[in-house]
């Protein structure tokens, strides 16, 4: 909740500086729901981008989550007409908390889902909203605002490694961000560093997995 309510409220402090109506962050954190996306999404507006320019961003801004969606497809077997919403509302933050936090046998899973993730759907809703509100009615200064959403990825990796013995991912994962830096222009790192954490991975899948 401290997360997503800081992080919406930011995004909505951020879509009102540049002159937009208060109530797209609404519409925007209903139907799109998409953090860091929406983010980008700001500046699309601004350069007026054309809508095949945005699907194909959006696709690769967004295509993390289709290796997401993969390792969770044993967890959400099982939850019928709840699974088309789950699939809808998969953050980064979602991901971490349902791979981080261990599974309460007394509660019945798939609605242990569905409220963990309609609850992050909430208080993002909830802190856009009102950070568009009060930014649109007191002047703020939102110099580095867009670095909130970086903050809390880096929060939830260290999370993820305090609970993982298996350091080795980790290593690969900086290895390749680092080098996909080096190597690539800066709007092609996230999806180079993201098949060659993969293809590392695989290679060496018999050593992370003598870790586990």
């Amino acid at each position: 909740m401290m997360g997503y309510s800081v992080l919406g409220f930011a995004f909505g402090l951020l879509l009102v500086s540049f002159d937009y109506a208060w109530y797209y962050a609404p519409v925007m954190s209903f139907f799109i729901y998409a953090g860091a996306l929406q983010f980008v999404a700001i500046n699309f507006f601004n350069l007026k981008a054309g809508l095949v320019d945005i699907a194909i961003a959006s696709w690769f801004v967004n295509l993390r989550q289709s290796f997401y969606g993969l390792s969770l497809l044993k967890r959400f077997k099982k939850t019928g007409k709840l699974k088309p919403y789950l699939i809808f509302g998969l953050t980064d933050e979602t991901y971490a908390l349902l791979t981080t936090i261990k599974d309460d046998e007394q509660l019945k899973k798939r609605w242990y889902y569905f409220f963990l993730t309609a609850f992050n759907q909430f208080y993002w809703l909830v802190g856009s909203t009102l950070g568009a509100l009060i930014g649109a009615s007191v002047d703020f200064n939102t110099a580095g605002l867009e670095f909130s959403l970086t903050a809390l990825f880096v929060v939830l990796c260290i999370e993820q490694y305090k609970n993982l013995k298996n350091k080795i991912p980790f290593l690969i994962g900086s290895f390749s961000s680092i080098l996909a830096i080096i190597v690539v222009p800066s709007d092609k790192m996230l999806i180079t560093s993201i098949f060659l954490s993969l293809f590392i991975l695989f290679f060496f899948r018999k050593e992370v997995n003598k870790n586990e």
